[in-house]
């Protein structure tokens, strides 16, 4: 995994065939993360983008990818079985491409469930972590908490961010969720809805906000998937 990085291809099988991917990684790079997107757009959504430059400039490697569904133009998610097997198709890639770098995996909404469901039900080999933008624990309006219960299965630490306006995730709900947990930590982000925009009338900018997914994602990898020293933050 070269300094910089580039566009890849990722094999996932010869029935379901190769999906696009980018790679960022710093000069300093000192973790990756695996990053798969929402259901809605692609892995150059501007939020991605966002993220994956901030993460950059706190040494954290992103691999962003598509799903097959996305890569034809499809505006019809892929089945599950689809969706993990083009998960652990990039978490091979990425162990592939960076070998040198501890790795978490997850990503934004639907791209961080079918991360978690690929971890609960085969296991992710090399993956030390899992983080979600933005888990989807429900619909809108049908607030429930079934699409956790695979949960308890994954069997790795957990960082949820989660904000206070998620229709995708009753606040009340995600928190009772992570609770349950034996390893999982919650950030919420005031005022946030489930693309993390905020409202003028917070005071906060989504620039702002964006350094705010970045420092806890960073802090959270140095204190809990690394397993060797990373710098720590001047």
């Amino acid at each position: 995994m070269r300094e910089g990085g580039g566009n890849l291809d990722i094999h996932v099988s010869d029935r379901i065939g190769q999906v696009s991917a980018v790679l960022l990684r710093p000069a300093d790079a000192w973790a990756g993360y695996v990053l798969a997107h929402g259901a809605g757009a692609g892995m150059r959504h501007p939020f991605l983008e966002a993220i994956a430059d901030r993460l950059a400039q706190r040494g954290i490697a992103t691999l962003r990818y598509q799903f097959p569904y996305m890569e034809r133009g499809s505006g019809r998610t892929d089945s599950p079985a689809v969706a993990e097997a083009t998960v652990y198709a990039a978490v091979a890639k990425a162990l592939e491409v960076a070998p040198d770098l501890p790795l978490v995996a997850g990503g934004k909404s639907f791209g961080g469930r079918m991360t978690s469901n690929a971890a609960a039900h085969h296991g992710l080999p090399g993956v030390l972590g899992l983080v979600f933008l933005g888990f989807p624990l429900h619909p809108p309006g049908q607030v429930g908490d079934s699409r956790a219960e695979h949960l308890a299965n994954v069997g790795l630490p957990m960082l949820f961010l989660q904000g206070t306006r998620d229709t995708f995730a009753d606040l009340g709900l995600i928190t009772t969720v992570c609770g349950r947990l034996a390893d999982a930590t919650l950030h919420v982000v005031d005022g946030a809805d489930h693309s993390f925009a905020v409202p003028k009338r917070s005071g906060r900018s989504g620039a702002e906000v964006m350094e705010e997914l970045a420092n806890v994602i960073a802090e959270w990898c140095r204190s809990t998937v690394t397993p060797r020293a990373a710098p720590t933050p001047p």
